[in-house]
């Protein structure tokens, strides 16, 4: 068998996750972060870690080796969104610097992790560059897409391409607007999901014409999220195999589209751990190999 990091659509076999108990705590803790975080509102302590299970189980019922950060009090609440603190690539861990100053202590505590679990690391971001994981999205084996946003900057960008170019993947850059401002989380991979390799969840009006043609001249199909649902996170889709998919529930439009195009779908109660928070199923998961 033949694993590789570079896809967001093939069967996946391991997974890092940070629990809700092991990210949210306490309520001391939520209390004291959730505000300054830029959550709608406070999540429920015990709805959240019932939320979780039933996420967890549904990697665990499709046979994915999940492995777990640990609970670090010097991390944020933040950091159960876990994709964001690294990029997995076929030559090692790159190791982020965040663009969200409360979540600077990340990227330490994952590398730490990886380490300890004797997976290698191919290198870090510097300051003053800053990327996040949730920007980043390959497109192919040999194309990652990458998002200019308030999170990633371009010398992060620069950083990026110097770890990847001389191994032959192209680091392709989309320039995402302004949204809601500097505050809002706002990734790349809010209007992007690919769940095969034709295949992508989008939405259209945040996203730049340029790299919209791009997808279509790849060969991709758009499953386009309507307004009403680009709010509840329909989106944010995480693929666990081709057309095999997880999202949070509530989005009924986007996953009649994606069951018609033969996406098997699933879904959980979303609302303490995604929809409060700003971050879905990919948010959720540091995704790391997957089946060739």
């Amino acid at each position: 068998m033949r694993y590789t990091c570079h896809s967001e659509y093939l069967p996946l076999a391991s997974v890092f996750l940070k629990t809700a108990a092991d990210a949210f705590v306490d309520e001391p803790k939520l209390m004291a972060e959730w505000e300054a975080l830029n959550y709608l509102s406070k999540p429920d302590l015990t709805a959240s870690k019932i939320e979780y299970i039933a996420f967890e189980t549904i990697l665990k019922n499709a046979g994915i080796d999940t492995k777990y950060f640990p609970m670090d009090k010097k991390v944020s609440l933040d950091a159960m969104y876990c994709r964001d603190a690294s990029i997995a690539t076929d030559y090692g861990m790159l190791i982020c610097t965040m663009g969200k100053e409360a979540r600077k202590m990340e990227p330490s505590a994952q590398r730490k992790a990886f380490e300890l679990n004797g997976i290698p690391v191919l290198g870090a971001i510097r300051a003053p560059g800053t990327l996040e994981g949730g920007d980043v999205a390959w497109l192919n084996e040999k194309t990652l897409a990458v998002g200019h946003t308030y999170r990633t900057n371009l010398e992060g960008i620069r950083q990026l391409k110097a770890f990847l170019s001389p191994h032959g993947v192209e680091v392709i850059v989309a320039d995402l607007p302004h949204y809601r401002g500097v505050q809002d989380v706002f990734h790349l991979m809010s209007i992007l999901s690919p769940v095969d390799k034709d295949l992508a969840v989008v939405y259209s009006p945040l996203m730049p014409i340029r790299f919209r043609n791009l997808l279509l001249d790849m060969g991709y199909k758009l499953v386009e999220v309507p307004e009403d649902e680009f709010v509840s996170m329909g989106c944010n889709v995480l693929a666990i195999g081709p057309r095999k998919c997880i999202m949070v529930e509530g989005n009924p439009k986007t996953q009649a589209v994606l069951e018609k195009a033969g996406c098997e779908v699933f879904t959980y109660k979303g609302l303490e751990i995604s929809v409060k928070g700003g971050g879905g199923p990919t948010c959720l998961t540091r995704p790391l190999k997957r089946l060739v």
